[in-house]
């Protein structure tokens, strides 16, 4: 078995759990594929592979060491290439790795496959400029419209399947899989989604409205959005390198042919991450308060 390690070495330990990585895969008989740049800080204890693209190509697991935002990184290549992936925590939340660092024991699972794999939807955004090609990015988790918080608010048309179900004025609006609603569009108030479904979830951010709501569209939805852009409009595909979009763009999202298969060591990471992270989280700021 190979595995490809894809470290955030900027991550407070991600070195020191990397270094951990290595040692436990190859003490278990595993080869350790690595980019040269990354195994250059290891001195050099894996195979190198001269692309990220080509690692992921030649080897049968992908391991992320940090948070979320690593994962997001290579999702959509892990995806293309049908390959798993395992994330390692080393970020705040981490919400879709399955271990964290006092874990690592159980990488011994990864040979003995006891471990279940999800499958995860994913989104593709194609973005049609007036004058221009075509852009086209595949998203783990969201996509997401925002203005410049300089210019006042916009108005956004949303379509399903060339019907219109939304019109409204908001900061902006994020479009997320099951995966990714417990991300932005859980703080802009979108409800928790198991990401064993498939779904696409609208949410909107800070709308001049008293009613609007978020809305669940069947997965095989086509969506289309259309901007009346009084200011500066952007569009991030899972935080990624903004695109700026203006009312004359047409802008699709649907689900994508890729899916991405996700290892759950445990079996219930999903759960275990709402009531550990996200429950946790709330309970000690309630204590904080409580203590003041």
């Amino acid at each position: 078995m190979t595995v490809f390690i894809y470290p955030n070495l900027e991550k407070l330990h991600s070195e020191e759990c990397t270094a951990e990585v290595i040692e436990i895969l190859k003490s278990l008989g595993v080869a350790v594929l690595m980019t040269p740049d990354t195994n250059q800080v290891f001195n050099g204890k894996a195979e190198e592979a001269s692309t990220i693209d080509q690692a992921v190509s030649s080897c049968d697991i992908v391991i992320t060491i940090g948070g979320d935002g690593t994962i997001l990184k290579i999702a959509s290549l892990a995806a293309k290439h049908q390959k798993k992936l395992l994330g390692i925590n080393c970020g705040r939340l981490g919400f879709m790795a399955s271990l964290e660092r006092s874990e690592l024991d159980c990488l011994k699972n990864l040979c003995t496959e006891e471990y279940k794999t999800e499958k995860r939807m994913m989104l593709d955004v194609t973005v049609k400029p007036e004058k221009g090609t075509a852009i086209t990015k595949t998203v783990l988790n969201d996509v997401v419209f925002t203005h410049d918080f300089k210019e006042s608010l916009n108005d956004f048309t949303v379509l399903a399947d060339g019907v219109v179900v939304s019109h409204l004025r908001a900061d902006g609006i994020i479009f997320s899989t099951p995966t990714g609603a417990s991300a932005y569009a859980l703080s802009a108030g979108g409800p928790l989604i198991e990401p064993s479904m498939d779904c696409i979830e609208f949410t909107h951010i800070c709308p001049h409205s008293l009613s609007a709501r978020a809305m669940i569209f069947d997965p095989n939805k086509i969506i289309e959005v259309k901007t009346e852009a009084a200011g500066h409009i952007t569009l991030r595909a899972d935080g990624g390198e903004a695109i700026s979009v203006t009312s004359g763009d047409s802008i699709y999202i649907k689900r994508s042919s890729l899916s991405l298969s996700v290892i759950d060591i445990h079996g219930d990471n999903y759960f275990k991450s709402i009531s550990t992270k996200l429950m946790n989280n709330a309970k000690e700021v309630y204590e904080e308060a409580d203590d003041r």
